[in-house]
């Protein structure tokens, strides 16, 4: 017996109206987030050239914008040409450089390994530079430019040497992390060994590099990050879209047209660069690299690659924590007791969240 559809319940059936009014919606939601995007980005990079402008202007002596511009612009000015010129300048713009390479080094493993504790400080890049720079001050009595050369060349070193440990059927993100929190403890044993056997006059320039401080910041500091970041940031944020799609899988990156492979062998030496570079110039500054991605994904929602509000955050923090541990307290810290202090509290979140959750690395 056939059975005559009533018209009044039955759902008229898809046609093409209801694609077009399905299409318009997925597109105004993605125009709406485009939008959040492109404000997010604007107010960072208020936020940081404001926050550059107080570091050049406040300090012990209070400089006005008049003298400070007139500084920058190569003009001589009593009292501020020495102070600004000299001390502040170097400093902030050594912040500025180390917090992107940091903020883009970090969200750039956190976004290939979908995991946000992927960062090159919990991973051992950072202790492996920390370690090689403490046996060079130490036992090889160097200084200067050949430290931080020494530091370079180790990050990369144990940046491919987790990779090979864990490249076997693939490069997957929880082997990664965990092959790579072992190496740094391992490293940081070697640090701390290395610390116990140092001589007064090197244990205090060992530590205060191992810390991360942006104290005594000159231009030539100042310089090979810079050429780092110009080389190797636009490299980065050109993969930004390939990264993002490495979030599906790699079998859905694949099938989507991206070299898997390649894409992270690349992205990765270009991020522990970055890394290796800011962290031969100041220190490996704690938790900034882990803080920035996921401050940016909050501010700026999903579907869009973090690489750029990630640096925009990471040069924020680094500011921010240099100038609050200047002057917030009675004494002075370096920045990367502030940021540690700031980092720390939201690692042991992230991990409880993760264990309550029944989840894993």
């Amino acid at each position: 017996m056939s059975t005559i559809a009533n018209p009044e319940t039955t759902p008229p059936a898809a046609g093409p109206a209801a694609t077009r009014d399905a299409v318009d919606v997925v597109a105004r939601g993605r125009r709406r987030r485009g939008r959040r995007r492109n404000v997010v980005v604007a107010v960072l990079a208020a936020l940081l050239v404001a926050t550059f402008a107080v570091t050049l202007m406040v300090g012990q002596t209070f400089y006005g914008p008049g003298e400070v511009t007139s500084v920058i612009l190569g003009e001589q000015v009593s009292g501020a040409s020495f102070t600004v010129g000299r001390l502040r300048l170097p400093r902030a713009t050594l912040g500025v450089l180390t917090g992107l390479c940091f903020g883009l080094g970090g969200v750039t493993f956190q976004t290939m390994l979908r995991n946000q504790l992927a960062s090159p400080d919990i991973i051992g890049i950072s202790s492996g530079a920390s370690a090689a720079a403490a046996c060079a001050i130490v036992f090889w009595s160097l200084s200067g430019a050949q430290v931080s050369m020494v530091a370079i060349v180790a990050a990369l070193g144990v940046a491919l040497l987790i990779y090979a440990l864990s490249v076997r059927g693939g490069a997957a993100g929880t082997r990664l992390i965990l092959v790579g929190i072992g190496l740094a403890a391992m490293l940081d044993s070697i640090t701390a060994y290395v610390l116990s056997r140092a001589a007064e006059w090197d244990l205090q320039e060992a530590l205060r590099w191992l810390t991360g401080s942006l104290n005594g910041a000159r231009w030539a500091d100042v310089l090979p990050v810079l050429v780092a970041l110009v080389v190797l940031g636009p490299l980065l944020l050109a993969r930004g879209r390939g990264l993002t799609m490495m979030q599906l899988g790699d079998d859905a990156a694949a099938a989507l047209g991206v070299r898997v492979e390649r894409t992270r062998l690349l992205v990765i030496v270009a991020a522990v660069c970055l890394i290796a570079f800011a962290t031969a110039a100041a220190g490996p500054i704690a938790f900034v690299a882990f803080l920035s991605g996921p401050i940016a994904a909050r501010l700026v929602g999903p579907g869009f690659s973090l690489l750029f509000p990630a640096a925009l955050v990471g040069a924020v923090l680094v500011l921010v924590a240099d100038f609050t541990g200047q002057f917030a307290f009675g004494l002075r810290y370096p920045v990367g007791v502030v940021t540690g202090v700031l980092g720390a509290p939201y690692l042991i979140y992230l991990i409880v969240r993760s264990n309550r959750a029944g989840g894993t690395l």
